[in-house]
């Protein structure tokens, strides 16, 4: 009797692990697919605001995927010494939050430095209006988006 018990509680933990891993993946996927609409709707709006030529957006993109992939690197990295703070920031020491705030101005410094190095790649292959537009549309897309999620 006690060997059913427990095969009935192996085949229960099994199969509640089955159910929490397929879960995972379909979250997981779910998030996955909401950030690849939000790059499509970001490509889009990009675009149709620099009112990129075929020529100019041949070039243009692979530079921007580069710098994107770039900042979202030092983003993650950023958002992994975040959270792990954010947990326990009531405990912290001064000197800890401190540490914490010093890594925030380091972070933004970061991605100036990254803007500042890709800011002359974007002018090789756009007209220096059109890198201008590329950073007001960045912005506009920004709040675009929050609005859209406000509206949720």
């Amino acid at each position: 009797m006690k060997n059913i018990g427990r095969g009935l509680r192996f085949i229960i933990c099994s199969f509640l692990a089955l159910v929490f891993f397929h879960l995972k993946q379909v979250f997981a996927q779910e998030f996955s697919d909401k950030n690849e609409a939000i790059a499509a709707m970001k490509v889009s709006f990009i675009t149709k605001k620099l009112n990129l030529t075929s020529k100019e957006a041949q070039v243009f993109w692979p530079v921007y995927n580069e710098y994107q992939d770039e900042l979202e690197t030092l983003r993650k990295s950023h958002r992994k010494s975040i959270n792990s703070a954010k947990d326990d920031f009531i405990q912290l020491t001064d000197a800890d939050i401190e540490k914490l705030v010093d890594e925030q101005i380091t972070f933004r410094q970061n991605e100036i430095d990254l803007l500042k190095k890709y800011h002359p790649q974007f002018k090789k292959v756009l007209p220096v209006k059109k890198v201008a537009l590329l950073y007001k549309a960045e912005e506009d897309f920004k709040r675009q988006l929050i609005k859209q999620i406000k509206g949720r």
